[in-house]
């Protein structure tokens, strides 16, 4: 039975991921390796900013339930370096835009599927009580590659030189959107006291709105060149 569940959770997990890089193409220009060097660079950069927060953003040390506002927005802001890793993985290929968003996207989500949620999976799925945690834990990595998609999309945006002067503030909006996402979803939670499933839905929504924004500027600013 924990098998069972095992292969559920990671069935949810990561099957998504296979299809989206069958279905988008991505196996027809044989981009496997390229996903590979766009997750390596996800490593590299994760590592940079967990020395640069190591160094500069020592533990909160204040009281219990007090929320550290400043030093977490501060610490959100490090998340500025994804748009640059993402900037860097699509520079360095060749081909047209969707096909650089979507090595990008799928080289970043599953970089960090891999690294945050496999041993996790692999160690608590198979336990001896059921947790729907772990559930849970497969429909946010779904969310993730939602996310990345549509920031590595909006990354794509503010970087072309053509880009017009009416899509500035609305990319830039995004772009802000993407990087301090988990930021406010947290001030969210600590305010609101949200459970676990209204936490999950709530990131769906707005992962789902920011996605939707940012295809609708994709295929308006493709159309129109």
């Amino acid at each position: 039975m924990t098998l069972f569940h095992f292969g559920n959770c990671f069935a949810l997990a990561y099957f998504p991921y296979f299809i989206t890089y069958k279905c988008s193409g991505l196996s027809e220009y044989n981009a496997f390796w390229r996903c590979v060097q766009a997750g390596a660079t996800y490593l590299f950069v994760q590592l940079c900013k967990m020395l640069f927060l190591a160094t500069f953003f020592p533990t909160w040390e204040g009281g219990a339930g007090v929320y550290d506002f400043v030093g977490e927005f501060m610490k959100a802001t490090v998340d500025l370096a994804d748009l640059l890793g993402l900037h860097l993985v699509m520079s360095r290929n060749a081909g047209k835009g969707e096909y650089k968003i979507m090595v990008a996207a799928m080289g970043w989500a599953t970089a960090e599927l891999v690294m945050s949620r496999c041993l996790p999976l692999w160690v608590g799925a198979r336990g001896i009580e059921f947790d729907w945690k772990y559930i849970q834990m497969s429909f946010d990595s779904n969310i993730s590659l939602v996310h990345y998609i549509a920031m590595a999309a909006v990354v794509w945006m503010f970087t072309r030189y053509d880009l017009p002067k009416s899509y500035r503030l609305p990319v830039t909006v995004l772009l802000a959107l993407c990087v301090y996402k988990a930021f406010l979803m947290e001030l969210f939670v600590h305010v609101f006291l949200l459970g676990s499933w209204t936490v999950l839905l709530v990131k769906a929504v707005v992962t789902g709105a920011i996605s939707l924004c940012s295809l609708f500027l994709f295929v308006t600013l493709v159309h129109s060149n």
